[in-house]
């Protein structure tokens, strides 16, 4: 039975007062209004929490590269939805330096209108992997087309892109934040909250996986208290991708970036975990996709307008849409994958076995997405985007 707070008591003392003052009612009515308010109490408490299970929770960790860029339209695309409660984007270097990835996320935050999302800064470098490790081994086995941070400061790689040391953070081109960071660690901010709702918390990893793998590490028991893990990689076809294709995009740059950390994540005890890799592909911000999400004039729509990169696969923003709406899924496969630590010519890509092949050494299964409703999925995120910060 709920407690009636301070408040409440002395008003049902003061209605029972002017009860028996009165004369006008009975002791029994005393106490049916007192069982009233008690039963409105109870039933006020249950529909919250109702509906605060009815809320899907989410952790958003990516490497928020912008202006606009994949990471943070992926962000907007989140946050429009109503019946998602966003605990938190956590950033990780990747694409760009942690610090600058948060500047360009907590202005795409005030641009949104979505202040109230604490943005985590995660990890700087990745656990083993560096800049001349990974110069030796393209030394060796061939280029890396993207590189993230690593990228030859010399190659005019796309407008956006611009070469600084780990902790530099440059004029931004949309403006500058007036809103702070979080002063949590993501690792630890991420462990506090699968805990506080446990199994309920799904976790979207569109970056390289190093603030997951610092967690599990932290606490053993992470990924097993969270609902289940959907991340942007494992890209199986990635070699005939490389050799047909745009390179850029058959590099699976997120476990190439940090390899050893993706191997602790997928290796560890997640109860479902969802790869969206190749699939991405698919999809395509063009110049036709650009201007019919500006058909509709809002501060988020003119930020992409101006700052989106075209002639990229919304690799983010679809792994997002696949969270939001699960039913964009046509085609999975249930496979076991684990990440290549050789140091050869495989190391840092995704290997991927069937039950009966497996060597069952500690590799999970994962749902790998093969195929999606595209023009649906493009439809939901136009809108998504037309809709939020008007």
């Amino acid at each position: 039975m709920q407690t009636l707070s301070r408040g409440q008591s002395d008003a049902v003392d003061f209605v029972g007062v002017r009860q028996c003052e009165s004369k006008t009612r009975s002791r029994g009515g005393i106490d049916r209004f007192k069982i009233a308010l008690i039963a409105a109490g109870v039933w006020l408490a249950a529909t919250a929490a109702q509906a605060a299970e009815t809320s899907r929770l989410v952790i958003f960790d990516d490497d928020f590269f912008g202006p606009a860029g994949t990471d943070l339209q992926a962000a907007a695309f989140l946050l429009s939805s109503t019946n998602i409660k966003t605990l938190g984007l956590t950033v990780v270097t990747g694409d760009g330096w942690r610090d600058e990835e948060v500047a360009h996320t907590l202005r795409l935050l005030e641009i949104i209108g979505r202040t109230d999302v604490p943005v985590v800064p995660g990890a700087v470098f990745p656990l083993v992997n560096t800049k001349a490790k990974q110069q030796a081994w393209e030394k060796s086995f061939g280029t890396i087309p993207w590189k993230g941070v690593w990228n030859d400061p010399k190659e005019n790689l796309f407008p956006n892109y611009k070469p600084h040391g780990p902790f530099e953070v440059p004029r931004l081109d949309e403006g500058e934040p007036a809103i702070k960071a979080s002063h949590e660690i993501a690792a630890e901010f991420m462990i506090r909250q699968v805990h506080e709702y446990p199994h309920q918390v799904t976790i979207v990893a569109a970056g390289p996986l190093t603030n997951l793998a610092l967690a599990i590490k932290l606490d053993p028991e992470f990924a097993s208290s969270a609902k289940e893990l959907i991340f942007m990689g494992g890209m199986t076809g990635a070699g005939l991708s490389k050799a047909t294709d745009n390179p850029d995009f058959g590099s699976d740059f997120n476990l190439l970036f940090d390899p050893e950390a993706a191997e602790i994540v997928l290796s560890a005890s997640w109860p479902k975990i969802t790869s969206v890799g190749d699939v991405t592909n698919e999809t395509l911000l063009n110049d036709e996709l650009v201007k019919r999400i500006a058909q509709q004039k809002t501060p988020l729509t003119e930020y992409i307008a101006k700052y989106a990169e075209r002639g990229v696969p919304l690799w983010d923003e679809l792994t997002v849409g696949i969270f939001l709406d699960p039913t964009l899924i046509r085609k999975e496969t249930a496979v076991y994958m684990d990440v290549d630590l050789s140091h050869g010519a495989a190391y840092g890509t995704a290997r991927i076995w069937s039950d009966s092949l497996a060597p069952h050494l500690g590799e999970r299964k994962v749902n790998v997405v093969q195929d999606v409703d595209v023009s649906r999925f493009i439809d939901e995120f136009v809108s998504a985007m037309q809709a939020i910060g008007k």
